[in-house]
């Protein structure tokens, strides 16, 4: 009978316990204020003077206005409260002094609204912003000792090889990870770049392990350098203050004949595009002096008797190669299309001077009826292209679309007497615009058409600057679109943080 009571005694108190934290214990309480969706700036360097930051919050969830902080929403900067300026619903601006941020490391920004009723604590959610010291510099790679390796076939268990690669600005492990050196190639497992195991690392030498898996087959090893930013970026806009990056130099390491050397820069720039099945890879690379645009079949996942091979892209209808450079390829996930840039003029009669978009079918999967064939995409009949060089596209899953950019070329400023016609070109004078063509590819009673999505005045004229380009969605119904908050969008649009928009043309 004890044994009883005290059981009952357990059994109560383990029940008062549990009771005190159901769901009406008013002491565990959640976050009643605004939904933060994003800071601008995003980062500062340490030791920055004062400056403006801008707080953005979601529609749904957003600030509160008023005439002082007793009845408006403000900043809090580390559970410090700054003189926060009320935009509107979804944005607060205010002033960080500098001395927040004499020192690396991560300031937590959130925001308070004033209370309205028991059980509000007014509190958003925490975004962070990062304080970056000295950026990490930019690693070189000066030489590859030995440049070359037998190919191992099927014996490859013991053929590994120790490079030596020799260079500058090389970063111990210590430092936010340190440098790696990566192997890339295209007949073997290592497709993507690859980090190789190091067994010695200073600030001009590093001794590294190519594993004989890496070797089986003759092909051409592309070896580069990465130092590691220091601190944590996730934007383009921080790039700069965290450094770091891959060497501008990349090696090609022969495997089962020939010399290792240096690749070709026009290529070492590039960024190649795969298939979805990484059978098919569209990359750029020097023909007779001139950048080319290629296509490699290397076979992979390809029935018995493949034979990897290249061939050009960057071609007339009629397979005449192109006269000039090319650059920025882009592939649709089955390889039939391929996108790309160039300045040739002899690949669509009547093209207009200057690099131009182009479009080519390279008919794979297709029935034998089909014919490669080039087509011209920054074309408008409505004149909206006129005088602009046209770069960076971006395709859609089917081939059918095709976004790029388009920058006007500079003019210079007219006098006041000029004619109409004169100023409204000096207006447009280098302009970033963002266009999508419809080739109307595989669509009934469709008339191909181009729309502009976006411009961004004087950005980047045709001569300076690297512009960034548009990335436009597999089933072309939404486009991102980079700077796009300051740019003029001719579309419904969506905020994907302070530097980068989501295009939603009504016309697709």
């Amino acid at each position: 009978m004890k044994g009883f009571r005290t059981a009952v005694a357990v059994a109560a108190l383990a029940f008062g316990w549990l009771a005190g934290c159901n769901d009406y214990n008013n002491s565990i309480q959640y976050n009643t204020g605004a939904t933060l969706t994003n800071l601008s700036p995003s980062g500062v360097s340490a030791g920055s003077p004062d400056f403006l930051l801008t707080v953005n919050a979601s529609p749904l969830n957003g600030f509160v206005g008023g005439t002082g902080s007793s009845t408006q929403t403000v900043i809090q900067w580390n559970g410090h409260q700054l003189a926060t300026t009320f935009v509107d619903t979804t944005t607060l601006t205010a002033t960080v002094p500098a001395s927040y941020v004499a020192n690396p490391g991560t300031a937590y920004v959130n925001t308070y609204s004033p209370q309205s009723g028991l059980g509000n604590n007014g509190l958003s959610n925490t975004l962070g912003l990062q304080i970056y010291g000295t950026p990490n510099p930019s690693p070189t790679i000066t030489s590859v000792s030995p440049g070359s390796a037998s190919a191992c076939g099927t014996s490859c268990n013991n053929a590994s090889v120790t490079i030596t690669v020799d260079g500058t600005n090389f970063l111990p492990a210590s430092n936010n990870g340190g440098t790696v050196v990566t192997f890339q190639d295209l007949l073997t497992p290592q497709q993507q770049p690859t980090a190789l195991t190091i067994t010695s690392l200073n600030s001009t030498e590093i001794k590294a392990i190519i594993p004989g898996a890496f070797l089986a087959n003759t092909d051409t090893g592309q070896i580069q350098v990465v130092n590691p930013p220091n601190g944590l970026c996730t934007q383009p806009s921080c790039l700069p203050l965290v450094g770091g990056g891959a060497s501008p130099q990349i090696y090609c390491f022969a495997i089962g004949g020939g010399t290792g050397q240096f690749c070709a820069t026009t290529t070492a720039m590039e960024t190649p595009a795969i298939t979805q099945d990484g059978r098919y890879v569209a990359y750029a690379a020097a023909q007779n002096q001139i950048n080319q645009i290629l296509l490699k079949d290397t076979c992979i996942g390809a029935p018995n008797g493949c034979t990897p091979a290249s061939k050009v892209i960057s071609v007339a209808s009629d397979g005449t190669v192109g006269n000039a450079d090319s650059h920025n390829a882009v592939i649709t996930p089955d390889g039939r299309y391929v996108a790309f840039s160039s300045a040739a003029t002899n690949l669509v009669e009547g093209t207009q001077a200057g690099r131009q978009v182009y479009l080519h079918d390279t008919c794979i999967g297709a029935d034998n009826t089909c014919k490669p064939s080039t087509l011209l995409i920054s074309t408008d009949p409505g004149g909206a292209l006129n005088g602009t060089e046209s770069i960076l596209p971006s395709i859609s899953a089917s081939g059918r679309f095709v976004a790029f950019v388009a920058v006007t070329k500079s003019v210079a400023p007219r006098p006041a007497t000029s004619s109409a016609a004169n100023a409204q070109a000096s207006t447009n004078s280098g302009l970033r615009q963002v266009f999508v063509r419809d080739t109307c590819l595989g669509a009934a009673n469709c008339t191909p058409a181009t729309t502009r999505i976006s411009m961004v005045p004087g950005d980047a004229p045709a001569n300076g600057g690297q512009p960034a380009g548009p990335a436009i969605s597999g089933q072309a119904k939404q486009i991102a679109l980079s700077d796009g908050k300051t740019a003029t969008v001719f579309t419904p649009t969506v905020a994907v943080d302070d530097t980068v928009y989501l295009a939603i043309p009504k016309s697709q």
